[in-house]
């Protein structure tokens, strides 16, 4: 058996681009004292995310306002990411950033080590108001690392089957899921561990696991940032669905060590195997659009967001 031990971090971050830098390596020195070959950490944790999602009635001014106050946009090559690469060393780290393509902008994630990128991935589903700032991405893709296959996703991603499922179907082990999930809007709650969000949030977490059995690494953000209050919530989850490590609704470091492809043979292996049991030619459903002739339109009432 190889043992992989794996860190994830609940962590806050903003605008001010050292902070940035300091927190991460901290957490990297923190992950190397536990062992890991792998650090997880947040959604936009260089020069943090957005201070609201905007949009609905938003006047012209609170529009400037808002993009005058978009994080710093930084190049796959550029010298950001080629300085954290320099702090990561031999171990491999996952993160969220916002990258720039020209004048365009994602919302996007890298793994890499000190060799340099591993993967990329820009962020496909997007929650409201967030595509008035990014681009949306087009792609689920598997990678190869040094620590075995892996799929990245970003925040609201977490939500959509399907997306978890195409990094697995693409042969994704371990597959990271970065956030900036902020607590409810409406109903809000004093304590984190009653917040509706926070409770969906861990909800899909060990879902996408156990639906696909594979190691699931989820980061998220912390503290708070503008309008936006973090459920923090980083945790490992087995192929089981069994939570291996969390931060619980408080900043830190959750740290785990699993042998990856023993806990996927035993989830796999024992009657159930939900990749190799699909059935593909009857979920044509699954990929038409929504609203189509025969299928149900979303009610008026539904398509704005009630978050």
């Amino acid at each position: 058996m190889t043992e992989l031990t794996i860190s994830v971090a609940a962590a806050e971050f903003g605008r001010d681009m050292e902070a940035c830098y300091t927190t991460i390596a901290e957490l990297i020195e923190q992950a190397r004292a536990h062992g890991s070959r792998l650090l997880v950490l947040p959604e936009a944790c260089v020069g943090g995310y957005l201070p609201s999602l905007g949009g609905g009635d938003e006047s012209e001014e609170a529009r400037q306002r808002r993009l005058r106050s978009l994080p710093p946009a930084l190049a796959l090559d550029g010298p950001e990411l080629r300085r954290i690469a320099e702090m990561a060393g031999d171990l491999v780290v996952t993160l969220g950033f916002c990258e720039a393509d020209g004048d365009i902008r994602y919302n996007a994630a890298v793994t890499l080590t000190g060799d340099g990128i591993l993967g990329s991935y820009r962020k496909v589903h997007q929650p409201l108001g967030e595509n008035l700032c990014y681009a949306a991405g087009s792609e689920y893709q598997a990678f190869d690392t040094p620590i075995g296959r892996m799929g990245m996703q970003i925040c609201y991603d977490k939500a959509f089957p399907e997306a978890a499922r195409a990094l697995a179907l693409d042969g994704a082990e371990i597959i990271t899921s970065l956030s900036a999930w902020p607590t409810a809007r409406t109903a809000t709650v004093e304590r984190l561990e009653d917040d509706r969000w926070t409770q969906r949030f861990d909800i899909f977490d060990r879902a996408r696991a156990v639906e696909n059995q594979v190691v699931w690494v989820a980061s998220n953000q912390a503290g708070t940032f503008g309008s936006l209050r973090f459920v923090c919530s980083a945790k490992i989850v087995g192929p089981g669905g069994e939570i291996l490590a969390t931060t619980g609704t408080q900043p830190g470091l959750a740290t785990a060590t699993v042998d990856v492809a023993h806990a996927l043979g035993q989830a796999r292996g024992g009657g159930m195997y939900n990749l190799g049991d699909r059935r593909p030619d009857l979920y044509q459903s699954v990929v038409a659009q929504y609203g189509v002739v025969g299928q149900p339109s979303l009610p008026e009432e539904l398509a704005v967001s009630n978050a």
